[in-house]
């Protein structure tokens, strides 16, 4: 017997975009001080926020998605990752949904394709727990 699981609304998605957000920002910032002290003491060349801010935000989804399933924003709200067969996705569906969020027009996919583009991608859904 198979449960079908439902798709989550975009209100919930929008609650983990807003949560897991913020979590990235927060490794990002950090990313960024550290690295400032590598060019304040070695000499390095500076790199603007946004190499840490799409870097953290890549690997925060790639490590809690391949592992877990989920993102922080994702316990949260109750809700989860699947591939179209109702599984956990694969690592490379976890890495190209990861890579395919720096897209900026990512979002604003949600009325012409029903879904994120990163999810359209990668072939994979957020449902509920």
């Amino acid at each position: 017997i198979r449960i079908m699981q439902s798709t989550v609304g975009t209100g919930t998605r929008a609650l983990n975009f807003f949560i897991d957000t913020i979590l990235v920002f927060i490794l990002a910032f950090v990313a960024k001080k550290v690295y400032n002290f590598y060019v304040f003491f070695w000499g390095m060349t500076p790199l603007n926020f946004g190499w840490f801010f799409f870097g953290s935000m890549v690997v925060y989804y790639f490590v809690l998605e391949s592992i877990f399933g989920r993102t922080l924003g994702k316990w949260f709200s109750y809700s989860k990752v699947v591939n179209a067969k109702g599984e956990k996705p694969g690592v490379l569906r976890i890495l190209l949904r990861s890579l395919s969020r720096v897209i900026l027009i990512d979002m604003f996919c949600i009325p012409f394709l029903g879904k994120t583009l990163h999810d359209y991608i990668s072939g994979t859904d957020v449902v509920e727990v």
